[in-house]
């Protein structure tokens, strides 16, 4: 074979290497030095600039005029003027009329008209009301979201270093929006890019598809067919190259335009059906496209209402909802999506970028019936805008649920450019669409897509998903999506119910947060634990008799007991079970682990089987295990008043911190384990026992608590409270109260109006209710002012500020009182005027005179020991003050303190007096109307709990509950997988003018393919060259190791000699 010169190899060598990607990467994973620079993801104006964050400024007005009319049922347009008509009948000089839609929704019966009602009187407003078929009357709201481009965000400031730019007459606007698009920095995205950590860089994959292995479904021939997903938002353009079946787009808004101008929808649409480039999970399902905001970004509640009644009768599969809020009594928004739900839609939604702070989980996605969706970064690490649980509109009934349901990737994920190409962004906005999209997918691999429902899906996806270690379940649900897992569940399921969480392990650390961080014990408040039953056999259920309690005898079963409450009906999919576990008293003393299990049966009419009028039932098992301690001593145990605690919604309860006008709103719960949690965690670690008490406090034993604690109350108090107080507090109980600001005028001036009165509205307490406190402390001759005040000081050594607090009016004389220099803030909220007020009383010390009585601690700010606006913390004076209370070690720092003054008199400055004419009784659990002047209730009975009858079992229980919550009949190897062998199909160049991406037949390729199909040429063709090149070397090298052939000797001839010649010595040649 002949061989190719020496310099044509080279030169082929050469061509091959100039011709393939650099590749190296330094131990952070970025290009090396060497390497060109990866180009930014270019944005939809066609810019190259990458590091850019899109933020977006939300606020909300009542549309003048306008009413949203709920009936009861769905009627014609002529039946719903008709009711309107009747109602207002009679009313004279009324001037009317009904909005006409100019929407698709305006060919079809409808539960709900929009009327322009100018006489809107509170009368005109009940006459309609009191009509049998009308629901609800409620305003119209327009929404306004305005975009902003920024550079990336430098390192934040000190928390303290605010600078007093806004004037306080922006508070008087409309209510802050309840539901906003959910990216991070509350922006509508986030773009990430060169700015990202290198480490992150290394982590992201390219597609979210490919990580959480789409394709091994699309393998299977599984790529979103047939399922109807929804996507409500911005819009999207008809001529995007990355979608091929868009079914229908649809305009809610009153623009003449289908497209979309910003992006967001586009990207989410991308995320969830894409099929070139970045490609989404289900490129082949049917898209149905919901422009809800206009490019100004406006909407209105009624836009919202059609486009879901749309849905409903397009009978759509899946529905995503990037948009969240806390208002979880906004209604009619959450009565539509149950009604959404009810009619099988599988509603998304993302949890809410209020993280890390707990108790900030948004609405809808708090709802039961809703797959609520927290994000992770691309090292499974739960990100930091994340919003945590728990949820907290059930705080009243006792506690709140386990949310969100799943995490998935979020931060930095790629989807479509507004027009072509890719980006990336971050949020649970983002994250809600990677649910969706997986979803979709899921459905489409189920035969009879009439068993899918929103229960089933959500026991498929809870059931699988993967637990991330070291994370609790408030902040990540049950888990990180487990895609295929999902798809093994939901093709072997049989129709059942099941629980979430699955079990009870107070002695599991740490998902079991915070029932983990506590132990339990005889007399103590007993444990709540709120668990969502999941109905996959019908959209209706009830619980059969009552639930079994069964205690494991030899795991000590019998040392605890259980009382169970639980849905009377199960709607639409889900119902509640609260489990409340206390000890016995024959365990008073005992220390160690009991276990049992609740066994519950829940009924379902059955469908499809209306002949016999059947019913389904599915029994299932709450497994509980507690750990045990003996009684702790008094002195270290802490009862926390979660009873007078009052949140937004529904009443205007302001923020206790004034300078953050961005966040007005004290929504976050008020619990220890929510904006309070880091202050739980201190005090846990210090030894102390929390307790909550949610009752009046003549329902608790103070015998058995050192310190009642109570921080920022809102509510008012029983004169039977005020009573038992004072006697418990002569008999040895102390009292620590962190109070906050309460002046009337201040509350005038952040007036806002309200949407469903449309009044101006005051707050319906300050930042505490001080008026009610000081009448629960006036019998020891104290009082908090009306003073406002903020400012940074030292106490102690230690550095404290001061946020929106008041001060001491009236204490004891034998008592010790701290004061500071502080800032009238009050004067600076009323005329934009600074002053500083020497010898401002904070900090009161007092024992009580009676022979074994308790002490009390007043503070007049709770801002340095809340989670929500902390700027530095004052666990330490904390720990004093439980020191002084429990034990009765006076603080040397306080009592020989520079800054101690004598105690005021009160005469010099007046007490705060309750805000004329203020709504708090229409939310207090204490107040009533009467004639005008709202007075106290009858005093409440205290709980009682109805312990179960227990049904003990003699046998052993399992040593570990956790194990990926599995259903009932579920068998994950009977769903065989294929192996994930990623291959390629032909493809062809687009034409001129397309994307620049390659185009794929049939608009998937099956296999694990690139994002961007021309870059992996030149890797077939250097792998192709470079066998070829080796065949050569081979060659060339068996060649140059073979022996070299000699060449033949040339035998000499042999001449014939005559007879008397010598013959030659030695042989002869034979010729």
């Amino acid at each position: 074979m002949a061989l190719l010169p020496v310099w044509v190899t080279s030169v082929l060598l050469g061509l091959l290497i100039a011709s393939l990607p650099t590749v190296g990467t330094n131990e952070g994973g970025a290009t090396s030095p060497s390497s060109p620079s990866p180009s930014p993801e270019p944005l939809p104006n066609g810019s190259n600039c990458s590091d850019e964050t899109v933020k977006v400024e939300f606020s909300t007005k009542v549309v003048e005029h306008e009413y949203i009319v709920s009936f009861t049922g769905y009627f014609s347009a002529r039946a719903r003027r008709l009711y309107v008509g009747r109602a207002l009948q009679g009313v004279p000089a009324l001037d009317w009329h009904i909005v006409a839609r100019q929407n698709p929704a305006a060919d079809f019966p409808s539960d709900f008209e929009l009327v322009h009602l100018r006489q809107a009187s509170p009368g005109n407003l009940l006459r309609l009301e009191e009509h049998p078929c009308i629901k609800r009357v409620t305003p119209q709201r327009k929404v306004f979201r305005t975009l902003k481009f920024v550079p990336s965000p430098e390192p934040a400031a000190p928390c303290n270093a605010t600078r007093w730019t806004q004037k306080w007459q922006s508070w008087q606007s409309a209510r802050p929006l309840r539901r906003t698009s959910l990216s991070v920095n509350s922006g509508f995205w986030h773009a990430t890019g060169r700015h990202s950590s290198r480490r992150l860089l290394r982590a992201i994959p390219r597609h979210v598809a490919q990580i959480l292995q789409a394709d091994v479904l699309w393998q299977m021939g599984h790529t979103g067919a047939g399922v109807k997903v929804a996507v409500f938002d911005t819009g999207l353009s008809e001529k995007h190259p990355h979608f091929k079946n868009v079914k229908e787009r649809t305009n809610w808004t009153n623009e003449k335009t289908l497209d979309d101008g910003l992006g967001h929808g586009t990207f989410v649409a991308g995320v969830i059906a894409s099929m070139r480039e970045c490609q989404g999970f289900a490129p082949d399902s049917e898209l149905h496209i919901f422009r809800v905001f206009t490019n100004n970004q406006v909407s209105y509640t009624s836009w919202f209402l059609d486009a879901f009644n749309y849905a409903i009768l397009k009978k759509i599969n899946v529905l995503n909802l990037s948009i969240g809020g806390p208002d979880f009594m906004d209604h009619p928004f959450v009565d539509k999506v149950w009604e959404l739900t009810a009619n099988k839609v599988i509603m998304v939604s993302a949890i809410g970028n209020d993280g890390p702070l707990y108790g900030t989980l948004n609405n809808p996605a708090d709802q039961m019936d809703v797959i609520g969706v927290g994000g992770i970064d691309f090292e499974d690490n739960i990100a930091r805008f994340s919003s945590r649980g728990m949820t907290t509109w059930e705080l009243p009934g006792g506690y709140g649920r386990v949310k969100p349901d799943i995490v998935t990737y979020g931060s930095g994920v790629r989807g479509s450019g507004l027009k072509e190409g890719c980006r990336s962004l971050s949020g649970t906005s983002v994250a809600s669409p990677v649910v969706a999209g997986a979803v979709t997918l899921l459905a489409s691999t189920v035969a009879n897509r009439d068993l899918v429902n929103p229960a089933n899906m959500k026991q498929a996806l809870i059931a699988s998903a993967r637990r991330l270690p070291g994370v609790n379940m408030f902040e990540q649900g049950h888990g990180k999506l487990d895609l295929l897992r999902a798809y093994q569940i939901l093709n072997s399921y049989k129709p059942q119910a099941s629980l979430s969480p699955s079990y009870i392990d107070l002695t599991e650390s740490p998902y079991m947060w915070p029932y983990c961080s506590q132990p339990i014990y005889f007399e103590g408040m007993p444990t709540i634990v709120n668990v969502t039953i999941l109905n996959g056999m019908g959209v209706t259920g009830r619980i059969l008799d009552k639930p079994i309690w069964q205690p494991y005898l030899p795991q000590n079963g019998d040392h605890i007991d259980v009382a169970v409450s639980y849905s009377p009906v199960l709607w639409p999919w889900a119902g509640y079970l609260a489990v409340s576990i206390s000890v016995a008293k024959k365990a008073a003393s005992w220390e160690g682990i009991a276990q049992g299990h609740i066994m519950v049966t829940v009924a379902s009419p059955a469908e499809n089987n209306s002949e016999t009028g059947g019913e389904m039932t599915s029994t299932v098992k709450l497994p509980v295990k507690v750990k045990i301690v003996p009684t702790p001593p008094r002195s270290k145990r802490v009862l926390w008043d979660q009873y007078h605690n009052l949140r937004y919604p529904p009443g205007y309860f302001p923020r206790d911190n004034l300078r953050m006008k961005n966040d007005p709103l004290d929504w976050n719960g008020d619990h220890v384990h929510t904006n309070f949690r880091d202050m739980y965690q201190h005090l846990r670690s210090m030894g102390y026992f929390i307790e909550v008490l949610g009752a009046p406090i003549t329902c608790f034993d103070a015998a058995n608590y050192g310190t009642l604690l109570m921080v920022d109350s809102e509510e008012e108090y029983f004169p039977e409270e005020i009573t038992k107080l004072k006697r418990d507090i002569d008999n040895g109980l102390s009292l620590i109260v962190f109070s906050d600001w309460y002046n009337t005028s201040v509350m005038r001036k952040v007036k806002f109006y309200d949407e469903n009165t449309r009044q101006w509205w005051m707050p319906d307490t300050g930042g505490a209710n001080v008026p009610a406190l000081n009448d629960l402390i006036s019998v020891w001759g104290m009082a908090f002012s009306d003073g406002l005040y903020e400012g940074d000081f030292t106490m102690a050594d230690h550095d404290m500020y001061y946020a929106s607090g008041c001060s001491i009016a009236r204490f004891p004389d034998d008592g010790i009182v701290i004061a500071k220099n502080l800032k009238d803030q009050g004067l600076e909220v009323l005329k934009q005027e600074t002053a500083v007020v020497e010898r401002v009383p904070i900090l009161g010390l007092y024992q009580t005179p009676s022979e074994g009585g308790g002490r009390i601690a007043l503070y007049g700010d709770s801002n340095c020991i809340d989670d929500s606006h902390r700027q530095k913390d004052c666990f330490w004076m904390l720990d004093a003050l439980l020191q002084y209370t429990s034990y009765g070690m006076t603080p040397p720092s306080f009592s020989h303190s520079h800054s101690r003054v004598p105690p005021p008199t009160g005469a010099d400055h007046p007490l705060p007096q309750r805000l004329e004419g203020n709504h708090l009784y229409r939310y207090s659990k204490v107040l009533e109307a009467h004639l005008g002047d709202p007075k106290p209730r009858p005093l409440p009975a205290c709980p009682h709990l109805s312990w179960a009858i227990p049904q003990p079992l003699n046998e052993t229980a399992p040593s570990n509950l956790w194990k990926h919550q599995k259903l009932l009949s579920i068998d994950l190897d009977k769903v065989a997988l294929p192996n994930a062998r990623a291959y390629r199909p032909q493809v062809r160049p687009l034409s001129p003018g397309e994307s620049e991406a390659w185009d794929i037949p049939g608009g998937i390729m099956p296999g694990r393919y690139n994002q961007e199909v021309g870059q992996t040429i030149p890797v077939f063709a250097f792998l192709g060259a470079m066998v070829v090149l080796s065949f050569f070397v081979v060659q060339l090298t068996k060649s140059r190791s073979k022996p070299k052939r000699r060449k033949p000797r040339v035998k000499r001839p042999t001449y014939l000699q005559g007879p008397g010649a010598l013959p030659a010595q030695g042989k002869n040649p034979t010729v």
